[in-house]
This record gives structure tokens, sequence and C-alpha cells, in this order.
């Protein structure tokens, strides 16, 4: 099955050979995904190089927590893609964005305020979750539109933290 994957405005075609071969981009790989535990944290073998992750999925996005850095991924196969495109839909980049949270956790630090200017990649906040501290980034340029959460604040899974316009 082939599948066309959005990581930050740039697309891969990705197609799942079988359990352990992908093709990304015309390149294979050989792979071993694994859950560990009952936790939302997978073990990623590519070619021998071993790589940790957080996934969640919140709606029609992946988010992925790795190497402290979060990742919004849109997955599709390629007939979703093509029905999408011929109704002429997509997502405005006007549109406001909502930061929720990718696991359960401490608010550590909120650096920004309501009201305040963001670029593509600031710091938006800073969670801590099972002792890793994972920053936050804005998707895209706006506007801090909400705060929700403070410094010490507990947050739950997919629990909306705060917004840009």
């Amino acid at each position: 099955m082939r599948y066309l994957t959005t990581i930050a405005g740039k697309g891969y075609q990705v197609e799942i050979v079988d359990e352990r071969h992908v093709i990304v981009d015309g390149v294979s790989y050989q792979v071993d995904f694994e859950a560990v535990s009952d936790q939302p944290v997978y073990t990623l073998l590519v070619d021998g190089k071993s790589y940790d992750a957080h996934v969640y999925q919140d709606e029609n996005v992946w988010q992925v927590l790795f190497h402290g850095g979060t990742y919004s991924a849109t997955v599709e196969d390629e007939r979703e893609k093509r029905l999408r495109g011929s109704l002429g839909g997509g997502i405005a980049e006007n549109q406001e964005y909502y930061l929720k949270a990718p696991m359960p956790g401490l608010v550590v630090s909120v650096p920004v305020s309501e009201g305040q200017a963001v670029q593509k990649g600031d710091v938006l906040l800073i969670l801590e979750s099972m002792k890793m501290q994972n920053e936050l980034k804005s998707p895209r340029a706006g506007q801090v539109a909400r705060v929700r959460v403070k410094p010490g604040d507990r947050v739950e899974h997919k629990e909306t933290m705060l917004s840009v316009t």
C-alpha cells in the first residue's frame, strides 16, 4: 500500500512492502517497529540503527516527538489524496492552530504570552513527560491567541494548551 506523508510541508511517498520492509521516495529500508509497553513510545530499527519516538494520533494528524522536537505528520493513501485534490480541499495557512498535549505531562514553561507574535519554529511550551523535557514549537508564523495553561499545570493527552492564529 502506498501513502503520501507530509511533514513540515514536505511530501514523502511511502510504500509498505511487508512487515519488515518499506520504500520511502524510492529508497528501500529494512525496519522493525515495536511499541514499548502500553505507552505511546515506539522503538524503530532502520537498517540496523535504533531510534525511539513518542507517537500520538490527533484526529487526522500524527504528532511525533523525536530527538526533542515535535513533528506533525499527515498520512493519506493515494486515493484519499486524489479525492481531496479533486474537491479543492486543504488546510488554510490562516486557520487557527491548536497546540494539544501530545502526551500527559507537566507544563514546565510557557515562554510566550497572549498577543505575542511567533515565527515558525519558536518554542511555544516546554512539557515534561516520562522525565524528559520536550520543546513544543510553532508549526508556522502567527500570533498567540490564547494561553490555557501555566507552569506547574498537569495536562492530559490531547488537551488544548494554547492557540496560534
